[in-house]
């Protein structure tokens, strides 16, 4: 069974809808009993970290996702979801995140030339940079569907693979047990299914 989880912020459904099209098994829940009996996590998000990291903690989900990832549990942050995974973010402000990554999230906006539009949004390829179990079933220079304003950085051997828009995105990360995505799986068509179905078969560490 894979856990949604469901702490007010995120793009819930049409994620189960596509794990469920996989033939996976899945759950939107904030219980704490069918999170702990999950056999794997997906943590979603969209909107602002700041807002998003106080509803985890509203939610007590926070403690049940570390708790989880410390136990081995495959997860898998989407989006703002994988940017809540890292150390920190400096999306309006300063603000901790989970930890479970290293490095930190930064504003897009500072890095990039001012001819090019921020949120990037839209289709942009992936260059692998390392090896990981979600890149069995694509391959280099597939395209993935992006909607963000602040990236990944500093996160070093834990980039698997980015987009470039300037400056090398990171679009999937892994440290250990924890997977992150800053693209929509669940928008980016046959591309984002095959990286949905590799999560699936992902084992327990």
């Amino acid at each position: 069974m894979i856990a949604i989880i469901d702490y007010g912020v995120g793009n819930l459904y049409s994620i189960s809808h596509s794990l469920s099209y996989l033939g996976m098994e899945n759950i939107v829940t904030r219980d704490e009993d069918t999170i702990l009996n999950a056999d794997k996590l997906i943590l979603p998000g969209v909107g602002a970290f700041g807002d998003a990291r106080q509803k985890l903690k509203d939610t007590a989900m926070d403690g049940l996702v570390l708790q989880k990832a410390a136990a081995g549990t495959p997860l898998l942050g989407i989006c703002l979801g994988m940017q809540l995974l890292f150390e920190k973010s400096h999306e309006y402000g300063e603000h901790a995140g989970l930890g479970l990554i290293p490095g930190e999230i930064c504003p897009l906006r500072a890095d990039i030339p001012a001819d090019l539009k921020v949120p990037h949004i839209g289709w942009n390829a992936l260059r692998f940079t390392g090896e990981s179990p979600l890149l069995k079933y694509i391959q280099e220079g597939d395209s993935v569907y992006y909607v963000h304003s602040f990236y990944a950085k500093f996160a070093g051997d834990a980039v698997k693979a980015v987009s470039e828009y300037s400056v090398d995105v990171p679009g999937l990360v892994q440290h250990g047990n924890v997977f992150g995505a800053q693209f929509h799986p669940e928008k980016s068509g046959p591309v984002g299914l095959n990286i949905l179905r590799a999560f699936g078969e992902v084992g327990a560490c």
